[in-house]
């Protein structure tokens, strides 16, 4: 009971001395603050990881919703459709192992390795729909972390990034090049 309560107060302390140090970042406005808290890509990370699309709205990008719920609830009912597939023909098999030939297949595929193919086929495509599903999953992941960073990056007007066409003399060959200028 008493590592209990030492562990409590260490968590509660902690949590305590980490909002102190945030009060300056408090008192500014909301885009403001998510522009300068350093935090904020790791916040929407898990936000993310926790709920699906939550690091998105918490950066503010909700544009990006209907591609990430698009994409999982695809993948989910391509995995659905493949998993029952998947089952139907690997129950007709065992039942035809026991010798019960009343599966819906009956009149469809005539050969146990037929059932045994089309188990594999549907097993496949399973398997690879729960790999697009975990893909979206971490890439909606990604994406909020990615965002997120996005929104800390100067995009002030003091930056210019221009092509440049150099040529010293008329005998020379040209020289051509970028320029990076950052002006004060």
């Amino acid at each position: 009971m008493r590592n209990k309560l030492l562990l409590l107060f260490f968590i509660l302390f902690s949590i305590l001395s980490f909002s102190q140090d945030r009060t300056a970042l408090d008192s500014l406005p909301r885009r403001e603050r998510i522009k300068k808290d350093y935090l904020t890509p790791s916040k929407a990370a898990f936000y993310s990881a926790v709920v699906p699309g939550l690091g998105q709205i918490h950066t503010r990008r909700y544009w990006t919703l209907p591609f990430i719920y698009g994409g999982l609830a695809t993948a989910g009912y391509f995995y659905k459709t493949q998993s029952d597939a998947y089952n139907r023909y690997r129950t007709a098999y065992k039942q035809r192992i026991r010798g019960d030939f009343s599966d819906q297949f009956t009149n469809k595929i005539a050969l146990n390795s037929q059932l045994v193919e089309g188990m594999e086929f549907h097993k496949t495509n399973r398997d690879l729909a729960f790999l697009w599903l975990v893909g979206g999953y971490l890439l909606n992941v990604l994406d909020a972390n990615v965002g997120a960073h996005l929104l800390q990056f100067n995009v002030d007007q003091d930056l210019a990034f221009k092509p440049y066409f150099n040529q010293e003399n008329i005998y020379a060959d040209p020289t051509v090049g970028l320029a990076f200028q950052l002006k004060f």
